[in-house]
């Protein structure tokens, strides 16, 4: 079959995890900073398709860039990235199953953390600040989306952050259901084309978007950290929780099988 069972998936995740607990740092460094960069690609190219799309699309518009928001996470599960988001799903359920560390958890997503905003800061500084694509004639959809990112109070942005992971994951999910590219791909691009369409905080996505406001000196640091935390903890809650944790205990793959699955 090209296609893998919902358990087969729990223990492929599983290995998935067990496998980037043992990655070096500089390898974190470098597939973290590339997973960043490629999410905050995807962004840019969700803005530069919405930017001036008529006002009486409405939603319609906001589809049209989700629909090409999703190009980020393709590139970093095919292409080989470190993406937190993911890794927040990952990690947990090797954890759950007692195949690492809870220090190997934290590790992870410290390094990976880092990666990801500097490759993130690199596409917002050279593309958006140097060569112009996140102001002048886009400045204003720039500023508009990053506002309402870091305007929403704690609670909100948690929320959300739950609910975007939670999607994200299970477009990883889908990703190990499938055994071809093609399937991959359309695994992919549906949860995540929903998470933005929905409006959902991505706590990578904003570290494109928010800094590429600030470059352009609309918004402040302190205004971006209270959102960091809240998106980062919802995030974490969305892909450890009601993705790894739901399907470890609906499944508990055996360590015998984990160990097995290719």
């Amino acid at each position: 079959m090209s296609l893998h069972s919902p358990k087969e998936i729990a223990q492929l995740a599983i290995q998935a995890g067990v496998t980037k607990s043992r990655a070096s740092i500089p390898t974190l460094l470098i597939l973290g900073f590339m997973a960043g960069a490629f999410i905050a690609t995807g962004f840019l190219l969700d803005l530069h398709v919405i930017n001036s799309l008529p006002a009486e699309w409405g939603s319609f518009g906001g589809l049209l860039g989700a629909a090409v928001f999703p190009v980020g996470l393709i590139l970093t599960v095919l292409a080989g990235g470190e993406l937190l988001t993911g890794n927040m799903m990952t990690m947990p359920v090797s954890w759950f199953a007692r195949r690492i560390s809870g220090f190997a958890v934290l590790r992870n997503w410290f390094w990976v953390t880092i990666a990801n905003f500097i490759g993130s800061l690199a596409i917002a500084w050279f593309f958006g600040h140097m060569l112009g694509m996140t102001e002048g004639d886009y400045l204003k959809k720039t500023v508009a989306i990053a506002s309402a990112k870091v305007h929403a109070d704690f609670l909100h942005a948690f929320i959300s952050g739950i609910g975007c992971n939670w999607l994200v994951c299970l477009a990883v999910w889908l990703a190990f259901a499938s055994k071809d590219v093609v399937g991959k791909i359309f695994g992919m691009w549906f949860p995540v084309m929903a998470f933005v369409a929905i409006g959902f905080q991505h706590v990578v996505a904003n570290m494109f978007i928010v800094p590429a406001a600030i470059f352009a000196g609309q918004l402040t640091w302190a205004d971006y950290l209270p959102n960091f935390v809240a998106v980062f903890l919802g995030n974490g809650v969305g892909g450890a929780v009601f993705v790894g944790l739901a399907y470890y205990l609906a499944f508990r793959p055996s360590a015998e099988a984990v160990g097995t699955a290719q």
